[in-house]
């Protein structure tokens, strides 16, 4: 019966790693991911053109490398939700929720009767075209489906509050970059004023019980994030870990003298 161990740890109050994916959706990325390591996967769907075919193939693929596939949706509209999670989805975030309404309407959507009003088709990728119980299945799928508010605009966070009270929503997200846009200031991280925001989400967050979650730049930021109170995060998305991963590597090896011996490399000629 499906299941979702990110949500299950979530809950427990553990951490969750993953990396976000915007552009190489190819069978091998989930498979790449979860050999480092990855415990999810979040699809991205509002910037990277990546549509339902796409979304049903990468879902599949994550699930066969037993890692949990996450999908933002395009818009903040629950009627684009359904088709993907029948398509296979564990987890569903809502770009820009600024109201307890908008993520009431995401739970409801990913939550069958009587937690939501989710459609009914069983035999189809979501339940792994299995036979079975439906009510079995109906009962597994709302322990399994992950609900995440993203939170990414000033009047977001003003009504943080109210978003993370909401029963059955799962998680708030921080949108650093969105949020910062929306107090004027693109990118101004340093700044006082998304630093006063930033600290209003996460402790509507952790007065909720409701873990949170972002995109954090690397590693370092992703542990400096983890002792901040986040749960859940990303280690960048798969185009910034690539481009920095060999950045670094051709830094590395331009740095070397022409000629210069190494001791890995004695004795050549």
């Amino acid at each position: 019966m499906i299941a979702n161990p990110v949500r299950e740890k979530l809950r427990r109050g553990e951490a969750s790693f993953g990396v976000m994916a915007f552009e190489f959706f190819t069978p091998g990325l989930a498979p790449t991911l979860a050999a480092a390591g990855a415990e999810f996967i979040l699809l991205d769907m509002e910037h990277s053109g990546l549509g339902i075919e796409g979304v049903k193939a990468q879902c599949a693929f994550a699930r066969a490398a037993g890692i949990v596939p996450i999908v933002r949706i395009p818009a903040a509209q629950a009627s684009l939700v359904p088709p993907v999670l029948d398509a296979g989805a564990l987890g569903i975030m809502m770009p820009l929720v600024e109201s307890a309404a908008q993520a009431r309407a995401l739970v409801a959507a990913c939550r069958y009767r009587p937690e939501g009003h989710r459609g009914l088709a069983f035999s189809v990728a979501h339940d792994a075209y299995a036979g079975g119980d439906p009510a079995a299945k109906i009962a597994a799928a709302n322990a399994a489906v992950l609900t995440i508010a993203l939170v990414e605009s000033e009047a977001g966070v003003a009504a943080a509050a109210e978003i993370a009270a909401v029963p059955g929503l799962d998680m708030l997200w921080l949108g650093h970059f969105d949020l910062s846009d929306s107090l004027g200031i693109p990118g101004g991280f340093a700044d006082p004023r998304y630093r006063r925001a930033a600290a209003d989400l996460r402790a509507a967050a952790q007065a909720a019980g409701k873990p949170l979650g972002w995109v954090a730049g690397d590693g370092a930021e992703a542990a400096a994030a983890l002792r901040a109170g986040f749960r859940c995060l990303c280690i960048g998305h798969e185009v910034v870990v690539l481009r920095n991963a060999l950045s670094a590597a051709f830094a590395t090896a331009r740095a070397a003298a022409p000629g210069e011996e190494s001791p890995g490399f004695g004795g050549l000629p």
